[in-house]
């Protein structure tokens, strides 16, 4: 039987480096805003350090583990650049992410059954310097059992499929990725394997899916940046707990 444990929240600061690149200069800080999140109740913080740099630096990598009290959450392409900035900034965790220069954001989840060896290798590195490994793909049982088989610790489950159709009032995809998202983390709970979600989340979003049993934790940047802007940075931290609180409510052992 899965035990029910509550949700953890990390929060997503690249937003923040993006309204600060599209001026130039210091601000707003993301490690600021990384030190409010954690001093508002966030559990981590994530940041996604791009090839073309667009948004976090490599000097915020640096002071954010440095200078905040949480556990770092470093989003990174399996690149051998990206792998040398993990191994010298050290986070407590890398989410393995798919990167393509022109998105304008992560677009699915990490092929890795298609990169499995180059994966495996790469994974091992970073489990060998005590770096807890994540990968972030899509709700597919081949694609879980493969993370699984490659050493990796933790997946984040894709989440931005549901929630499009959600957000377009499309219930019959909506209900059909749910149904994805929901055998997925059954899939990956039976393996041993840590599930986490992220990507297009709001409050509703993450209330639903918070009914999930296996799902541990959330990782949650654009929404809730962009909800800072009207109520504030510690309000929408507070309203997106509250939601994902209420929704665990109804998770039920498997």
């Amino acid at each position: 039987m899965t035990v029910i444990h509550p949700i953890r929240l990390g929060l997503n600061i690249d937003h923040v480096a993006t309204i600060r690149n599209a001026r130039g200069g210091n601000n707003p800080d993301p490690v600021r805003a990384a030190m409010l999140a954690v001093e508002s109740g966030v559990d981590g913080i994530t940041a996604h350090l791009r090839e073309d740099r667009r948004h976090i630096r490599d000097e915020d990598m640096a002071r954010l583990k440095l200078e905040i009290a949480k556990p770092l959450n470093f989003e990174m392409a399996a690149t051998e650049e990206m792998k040398k900035i993990a191994l010298r900034v050290k986070p407590h965790a890398a989410c393995l992410v798919p990167e393509k220069r022109l998105e304008r954001t992560t677009e699915g989840g990490l092929d890795v059954v298609g990169q499995r060896d180059h994966l495996k290798l790469f994974i091992a590195e970073l489990n060998e310097a005590g770096i807890r490994v994540s990968l972030f793909i899509e709700p597919d049982r081949k694609a879980i059992e493969t993370s699984h088989a490659l050493g990796a610790s933790v997946i984040e489950l894709h989440t931005g499929t549901y929630c499009e159709a959600f957000a377009h009032g499309d219930h019959q995809r909506a209900a059909h990725e749910l149904a994805r998202l929901n055998e997925g983390a059954a899939i990956a709970g039976a393996l041993g394997l840590e599930v986490h979600a992220g990507h297009g989340l709001d409050f509703a979003t993450a209330k639903k899916l918070a009914e999930i049993s296996e799902i541990r934790e959330f990782n949650i940047g654009h929404f809730i940046i962009g909800e800072a802007i009207f109520i504030g940075l510690h309000h929408a931290i507070m309203q997106m707990r509250a939601a994902i609180n209420q929704g665990r409510t109804r998770a039920r052992p498997r």
